[in-house]
This record gives C-alpha cells, sequence and structure tokens, in this order.
C-alpha cells in the first residue's frame, strides 16, 4: 500500500471505525535514518491505534527506526517481509527476507531489545516456486523464537523475477489454507490473513480459523464498508454515521489542510470511493477529479460535487 495508506488516508479511516488498526505504508529505515522524519512519522491523535510498517533488513538500523516508532507515539512496529517490487529486493529486504529467516529473527530480536512496542511481521506464504508449507512454517518457527509473536501473512506466494508488484497481487494463487495450517499448528501465536478480501462475508469466513484479518485494497477503493466493521467485528454499537455526515467531518479536515496552505487534492484521492454503488457517484467523482478546481476552498468544490452527485441520482431514479 506503498503512496495510499499516508496520513490522510489513515484518518478517513479513522472516520469511520474506531477500533481498526491501521497499518502506514512501508517506511525504509534509509528515509528514516537519513530523511525528512516529520513527513515520514506525523501523524493524527485520532489515528490509534497506528502501525508503524518497516522496510530494511539491517538489525541495528531496524532497532534505531524501532525507538524512532516508539518516541513518536506509535502503538506497533511491524517489520514488512512480504513486498516484492525490484526496488525493494535491491535493498535486500521486502520478500526477499523470507529466504534468510534467521537474519529476520536477529532485526525481530534487535527491534524488541530496542523498544517496549510490538513487534510484529508481515510476510507471504513463500517466495518465487517453493510452495511447500514447511518453507512458511520453518520461516514462522523461527522467527517466533526471536520473540514475535504476531504474524500478518499474505496468502500467496511473492515471484521475485518476472512478476510485476501488480501482478504479485492476483497472478501466484491465494492459499488460504496454509495460513489456516499455521494457526492450529502455532495457537499460542496470534496469526492474521491478508490478500483477495474483497467483502465482509469472507472477513467472517476467515475469522473463523484466523485471529485477524488484514485489509488492504477493498478497504481503499471501498471505504465506506469500514462503517460496520466497529458493531460487526468489534461487538461494538453501530455507528449512527450516514455518509453525509461522514462527508462533512471529512470536508473539516480538508478545509483545516486549505488554510494551511496544503494542498487538499492529494488527500481528497483517498475519498473517491465514499459514494460508489450509489447514483451520482460517477458525476461526484468527476467533479472531484478536475484538476481546475484544486485552487478552490474544499467546501466550494464540495457544493459542485453535491449538486453533480444529486443531478445524476434524479435522472437515474
Amino acid at each position: 500500500m506503498m503512496d495510499w495508506t499516508d496520513r490522510h488516508c489513515r484518518f478517513l479511516h479513522r472516520l469511520l471505525s474506531r477500533r481498526t488498526l491501521l497499518y502506514t505504508e512501508m517506511v525504509t529505515t534509509g528515509a528514516l535514518l537519513h530523511g525528512d522524519q516529520a513527513r515520514h512519522l506525523d501523524f493524527d491523535a485520532c489515528e490509534h491505534p497506528v502501525a508503524l510498517q518497516l522496510g530494511g533488513s539491517e538489525p541495528a538500523d531496524l532497532a534505531q527506526c524501532a525507538k524512532l516508532a516508539e518516541s513518536w507515539g506509535y502503538d506497533e512496529v511491524n517489520l514488512n517481509c512480504g513486498c516484492p517490487s525490484p526496488r525493494v529486493q535491491r535493498g535486500a529486504f521486502g520478500a526477499c527476507l523470507m529466504g534468510e529467516p534467521q537474519l529476520v529473527a536477529d532485526c525481530v530480536k534487535a527491534m524488541r531489545d530496542a523498544t517496549s512496542l510490538p513487534v510484529t511481521v508481515k510476510h507471504r506464504i513463500g517466495i518465487d516456486r517453493i510452495e511447500r508449507y514447511e518453507f512458511v512454517r520453518d520461516f514462522v518457527g523461527t522467527v517466533a523464537e526471536a520473540g514475535c509473536s504476531v504474524f500478518i501473512v499474505h496468502a500467496r506466494n511473492a515471484w521475485l523475477d518476472g512478476l510485476s508488484p501488480k501482478d504479485n497481487r492476483d497472478i501466484p494463487p491465494l492459499r488460504y489454507e496454509l495460513v489456516h495450517r499455521l494457526k492450529r499448528e502455532f495457537p499460542q501465536l496470534t496469526i492474521a490473513i491478508n490478500g483477495g478480501i474483497r467483502d465482509e462475508a469472507v472477513i467472517e469466513e476467515q475469522l473463523r480459523h484466523v485471529d485477524g484479518v488484514m485489509v488492504g485494497r477493498h478497504a481503499y477503493h471501498e471505504p465506506w464498508s469500514l462503517a460496520e466493521w466497529d458493531a460487526r467485528f468489534f461487538g461494538e454499537p453501530a455507528r449512527a454515521l450516514s455518509r453525509e455526515a461522514l462527508e462533512e467531518a471529512w470536508m473539516d479536515y480538508l478545509e483545516r489542510l486549505h488554510a494551511q496552505g496544503q494542498g487538499w487534492a492529494l488527500a481528497m484521492r483517498h475519498a473517491l470511493g465514499l459514494w460508489n454503488g450509489l447514483p451520482g457517484a460517477r458525476r461526484w467523482r468527476q467533479v472531484w477529479s478536475d484538476h481546475r478546481l484544486k485552487t478552490l476552498p474544499p467546501r466550494a468544490v464540495q457544493a459542485q460535487a453535491t449538486e453533480a452527485r444529486l443531478g445524476g441520482a434524479r435522472q437515474a431514479a
């Protein structure tokens, strides 16, 4: 979810769900240790609980970044061992780390020694054409011995050669049964599943087998789906929230950005799916995507977008 789950996206998702654990996009250790820390680490207090996801393979660097995560107030630090992009591979981290479980264990131990935050690992079920269950079982077992007790498992292999990151999300087959088997064989660990989760019925089914579900693109493209998660999955009273009320709260946020001299369009892109599935949604998106309007105050654009949406709904009626 690099370039997707930035602080603006997380603010929107927190308006929809109080309980869902939010993750940052993956941030490399080099970017934190040698770059603009505030740009990468700043977040709004309303985002809690929120986890910082790191990319790296040097235990000492990851330890320093884990300390930063704690000092900046994050609730968890997560090591990404699942990203298959060529750029990440050139840095010798991401999914290629699954081939070096002892190095991952060393990284986890260094991070745990440096912080009191939970240290978790996100990974795949295998790399390239290694499809044996024993491969992921041994990886999890080795890393667990270093003190990691939470694993978020993308239920596809990562093909490090021959597939783009996009194709790696679709072409390697989903094998949920391997993640379920991990939970059966490591009942003491927290096992969450990821990959191809596209509706709430699938989330419910997966929760019969594992401890948690990580949802990426479905949550991003259909943000309104999060509105029922607190009641459906956490047993909390349903929120009396309408799409109109959510849009108003989001406009307050965009107006704050605008008043601070920040462009609101980069934030607004995360909310373009708000009215998906309803009459007039396409016209609403078209207004918000019109680059000629991006210098206007957000509520001025909202007035045009709402008029377009309601006009489209009347035509469809």
